[in-house]
């Protein structure tokens, strides 16, 4: 089975209006379309392809804000939620951001998740350490997260990991809020993302579950951030600061 991988930041209860999310929304696809060229066009999901490809839109901040404070967007207490993806009528070529923020109920509401290609040339771009680092950055600066990375589908049903608490991946993201990251071992590279947190590259090449080094460097890394403190779950530490 083809190993796939998809990039998601995560934040608890955080109340904000139509016109806070319409910006932060905004800033983050402006920020991921420098990030490769599938990210250029976008466009509302439909029932039908036809459909979907009349649907194309500026991800400009009025459009947002017209999205969120739309019926079908809008979900009263519970925030709002939008997707869209890239136009990319070829099977596993393009790409689809689903959106779910302003929410301040529930330990994890919140969330922006892109789901990343496997076909063509593409994914041959897009799957490399230094793009998708740049992909999770857009998602922090925009969204101001708790937690995120960028996961291998693979990986995570063959550990089955706790969904209130953050997941392992190619790439992870830990805020500063939740303390700071220990020594870890080669080849893995952490940086910082400005003054928000740490983002974590595991490995240069594409992770992938078929090498054991590198299921057995994942798990070895996750012990050493739980040993830390920082992969408590959202309830163990308090409220999200507004």
């Amino acid at each position: 089975m083809k190993e796939t991988f998809y990039a998601g930041v995560y934040w608890p209860g955080r109340s904000e209006s139509a016109e806070e999310c319409a910006r932060r929304a905004e800033h983050f696809i402006r920020l991921l379309s420098q990030c490769d060229p599938i990210y250029a066009r976008w466009f509302e999901q439909a029932n039908s392809l036809k459909k979907a490809l009349q649907l194309q839109f500026e991800p400009s901040y009025e459009t947002f804000l017209r999205f969120f404070k739309s019926r079908k967007y809008n979900e009263g207490k519970l925030g709002f939620y939008f997707s869209a993806w890239t136009g990319h009528a070829e099977y596993g070529h393009g790409s689809v951001v689903s959106l779910r923020c302003g929410s301040a109920f529930g330990p994890t509401p919140n969330s922006c998740l892109v789901d990343l290609p496997y076909a063509g040339p593409e994914e041959q771009r897009v799957l490399t350490a230094s793009v998708l680092a740049e992909v999770l950055r857009a998602m922090v600066l925009a969204w101001e997260p708790d937690d995120g990375g960028v996961f291998s589908n693979s990986y995570q049903r063959l550990r089955d990991e706790p969904k209130n608490r953050p997941y392992t991946g190619w790439l992870m993201y830990l805020s500063r809020r939740r303390g700071e990251v220990p020594p870890l071992p080669a080849p893995v590279r952490v940086e910082p993302v400005e003054d928000q947190g740490s983002l974590i590259v595991l490995t240069p090449e594409r992770f992938t579950v078929d090498n054991p080094g590198h299921v057995a460097l994942a798990d070895q890394v996750r012990a050493l951030l739980d040993q830390a403190g920082l992969l408590k779950g959202y309830s163990d530490y308090g409220p999200f600061p507004s």
